[in-house]
């Protein structure tokens, strides 16, 4: 396996900018998730990876060896694609052994080769079968397997489980996490599904209109985002925003709710340097760090109507409003709640983010 470095790639069609400036390096066994909207740029700087789209400027690196000219064929990586692309008139065995065949591997290694990557993906039992008397998670797997005999350095992932159905991506999506742990190959991996970038990388790169938002770990996205964009894509239910003001208090820091007389104090005393007393900002809750709030409490706390509640089986959804804004709290199952009440919930702001009312950039 080995190392991908992204430096400085920008991508141009004519004078419209799709790719802006996008630095990424991943280490030997790293599994690297592009993820944003549609029409984000993650697919074409795939498809620059992969050298089937040239870039415009900047380098791309594969174990240190630079490789922007070079056909894919000639940069020792395999991708699976969304649409499986398979032969529809040779069998799964067939499939599978097509590059080696073309390489000229001999048929005693050809067979030892899909023998082994039909057993690591449990399809041995199908090897003789056409692609048309396949399930859609057969022949992700037939596809993925495809990739594994060649034993490239890097696999790309465009997009493999869209056309799934929802458990069955699931399945795929931890099948595919197994495949790493058992490999330890490295991954890039395209995805508009923030659950599926959550839940498989060691690294995600979160991607807008052309522009890197942030690079990071799972952890790094989800508890400290760099700004409002990637605070309420990454997280289902998205990142609450609540509008405050800075207002010092002591040798800190409190945060005032617009619209109402409400004081938040704010633990993270070294933010009160970096705000202006008054400046408009916005507080991040995930709704997990809301929570009904015990007898006695004396935390953070904020008097809210219940809107709505969601019960889901593990958890209960419940919207939620202070003054007219609405606000998403996650709580356990069996908590007692009821359109129309109002109840004193705790607020957990270690949990929390701020970020810039007028930029969205985090404090």
């Amino acid at each position: 396996m080995a190392s991908l470095d992204i430096s400085h790639v920008s991508k141009s069609f004519g004078s419209v900018s799709i790719l802006k400036d996008i630095d990424i390096a991943i280490e030997d066994g790293e599994f690297l998730v592009l993820v944003g909207p549609s029409g984000c740029g993650k697919s074409t700087l795939l498809s620059i990876v992969a050298g089937l789209e040239e870039l415009t400027t900047g380098s791309i690196a594969i174990d240190g060896r630079p490789v922007e000219g070079l056909e894919p064929k000639e940069r020792d990586i395999a991708m699976v694609f969304q649409s499986y692309a398979l032969y529809p008139a040779m069998t799964v065995g067939q499939n599978i052994g097509f590059s080696l065949e073309m390489s000229g591997v001999p048929k005693a290694e050809r067979v030892a080769k899909i023998g082994q990557v039909a057993e690591l993906l449990q399809i041995t039992h199908l090897l003789d079968r056409k692609p048309g008397q396949l399930s859609g998670g057969q022949r992700q797997r037939v596809a993925m397997g495809r990739a594994l005999v060649r034993e490239p350095k890097i696999f790309l992932f465009d997009e493999p489980l869209s056309n799934l159905d929802a458990k069955l991506r699931v399945e795929m999506r931890t099948e595919i996490k197994k495949l790493h742990q058992r490999l330890r190959a490295t991954i890039v991996y395209v995805t508009h599904d923030q659950i599926e970038a959550m839940t498989m990388a060691t690294r995600i790169a979160v991607m807008k209109d052309g522009i890197l938002q942030q690079f990071g770990t799972p952890e790094d996205i989800y508890e400290r985002p760099a700004n409002v964009f990637v605070a309420t894509f990454m997280g289902s239910p998205a990142m609450n925003l609540v509008p405050v003001r800075a207002v010092p208090r002591g040798n800190g820091l409190a945060l005032a709710l617009e619209g109402g007389d409400t004081e938040l104090p704010y633990p993270d005393a070294g933010a009160f340097e970096r705000v202006k007393p008054g400046e408009a900002l916005l507080l991040g809750l995930r709704p997990e760090a809301i929570s009904l709030e015990a007898p006695g409490g004396d935390g953070a706390r904020l008097d809210m109507a219940v809107e709505v509640v969601e019960p889901t089986g593990p958890d209960i959804f419940a919207e939620l409003k202070a003054g007219e804004r609405p606000i998403m709290a996650r709580l356990p199952a069996g908590t007692r709640l009821s359109p129309g009440e109002r109840h004193a919930f705790s607020i957990d702001l270690s949990k929390a983010c701020l970020f810039r009312a007028e930029s969205g950039t985090a404090v």
